[in-house]
């Protein structure tokens, strides 16, 4: 929903967003939102820094995967996928994430009118 959508709709509804706020249906929301992004948020942190922490500290990556191709550079194109993998899995859950909000201001709306 656009921004203009939603202030215009904020100012015609009248909702109380602390009453909304301290649901119990919002509040699990918030908690299966966060289950979600923390552990991705956790692997992408640790996926992302494991590569200059590795060719810093060992010399485990400098050994040849595929011919002359070393295993740093199989690790930085994996590093493009996951970006890639991430960003589609995030897209499709934040979709679900938008809809069960507006599941949720939809009821209390109805529950104001």
């Amino acid at each position: 929903m656009a921004v203009e959508e939603r202030i215009n709709r904020e100012k015609s509804t009248g909702l109380d967003y602390v009453k909304v706020q301290s649901s119990p249906e919002f509040k699990e929301f918030l908690g299966r939102k966060r289950t979600f992004l923390v552990p991705m948020t956790v692997f992408f942190m640790i996926f992302y820094f494991l590569l200059p922490i590795m060719t810093s500290y060992t010399t485990i990556l400098n050994t040849p995967a595929i011919g002359d191709i070393s295993w740093v550079w199989v690790f930085a194109f994996a590093q493009f996928v996951m970006v890639w993998a991430l960003s589609a899995i995030y897209v499709k859950k934040a979709a679900t994430f938008d809809l069960e909000a507006e599941q949720i201001l939809n009821k209390h709306e109805q529950l104001r009118g």
